[in-house]
């Protein structure tokens, strides 16, 4: 086994050649963007339920939902039209 196999496979590290990548791509939970929004739970849940613009990006990981911090401020950006 390689060295990078032999890391990538210990908990807690990443592989060097996904650490840079990983940095860039912040996983929320619904109550982290709740509280990034200064809006509650329900809100954000409601808006993950939406259609369209009012959509908030999201994705699933089994039955848990997650955000790119990325794509929630992007996705601010374009509802308040700037």
């Amino acid at each position: 086994m390689s060295s990078e196999t032999q890391i990538a496979r210990e908990p807690g590290r990443l592989a060097d050649c996904c650490r840079d990548r990983a940095s860039s791509y912040e996983l929320l939970t619904v109550a982290e963007v709740a509280a990034l929004l200064k809006l509650p739970v329900s809100w954000v849940y409601e808006r993950t339920r939406r259609r369209g613009m009012e959509r908030i990006p999201h994705f699933k990981l089994g039955k848990y939902l997650r955000f790119s911090e990325r794509e929630v401020l992007k996705w601010i950006e374009k509802v308040r039209g700037n």
